[in-house]
């Protein structure tokens, strides 16, 4: 049997009719494809866009709601301590209903197992405590008035830095308006005491309740005029002052000078 064989011209014609087709096929398919991404890609993008203003929208809530929190909680009707700062007290119980054991923590025997009030702070049984052991400490915190000072002072040297003009007076007064001394607390109630440290040339007038040996030599010397202004009258009640005009009066009956 004779097999048909096509002409070369038909054979071409066939090969390149099969190219233009694949070609075309091709073509489409990437431009099917291109459409695809170029349509795609918005929607991702709009996804991406949406969860992100979501999450946004989410913070400013949380934000605007802690701010409210804020406000709601620093308002004078509502103060209250933080959470977990405070402990509430535990209540001991007695007896086996309460849940804590037979003797709820207060032990077997023993003065701290009795009924009524309990030992003082810093009771020892009877022994000599601890805060008595220890030695005081000097001044007013140890209860002494011993260390503490009993005037306000100022130098010699200090009035001579002033620049003081001649023939001025020099006063506790003065020298707090001028802001030289600024006294606080209990030593506001002190006295003024002059004390000998430096030198001073100028000649004024110095109203103090005291003079150091020192000061005064340097003060006469200098030429300064001193007077000696009296401390402030100490408290008495009305029954002491009595008693003490009495006994000014009965020593003055006995030619007795206090």
């Amino acid at each position: 049997m004779a097999s048909l064989v096509a002409p070369p011209q038909a054979q071409m014609s066939c090969l390149s009719l099969a190219a233009s087709t694949s070609q075309n096929a091709l073509s489409s398919s990437a431009s099917v494809s291109f459409r695809g991404a170029a349509v795609a890609a918005p929607r991702r993008i709009a996804a991406s866009a949406t969860a992100s203003s979501a999450v946004a929208v989410r913070a400013q809530a949380s934000a605007a709601a802690a701010d409210a929190a804020a406000q709601e909680r620093f308002r004078l009707n509502n103060l209250a301590p933080q959470p977990g700062s405070r402990r509430q007290e535990k209540r001991k119980g007695r007896g086996h209903a309460a849940g804590q054991g037979a003797s709820c923590g207060f032990g077997m025997r023993g003065q701290n197992s009795r009924s009524g009030p309990n030992v003082r702070s810093g009771f020892e049984g009877g022994q000599m405590p601890l805060y008595r052991r220890l030695p005081k400490l000097k001044g007013i915190a140890g209860g002494m008035g011993a260390g503490l000072p009993k005037y306000v002072t100022l130098n010699v040297g200090d009035l001579e830095e002033m620049g003081l003009e001649e023939g001025e007076e020099v006063s506790l007064e003065s020298l707090i308006e001028d802001g030289i001394l600024n006294p606080s607390g209990r030593d506001r109630r002190l006295p003024l005491k002059i004390l000998g440290d430096g030198e001073i040339s100028t000649k004024v007038t110095i109203k103090a309740a005291s003079f150091s040996e020192s000061a005064r030599e340097k003060l006469e010397a200098a030429g300064c005029t001193l007077e000696v202004v009296p401390g402030r009258k100490k408290f008495l009640p009305a029954l002491a002052e009595k008693r003490q005009a009495q006994m000014a009066e009965f020593l003055a009956s006995k030619g007795v000078t206090a």
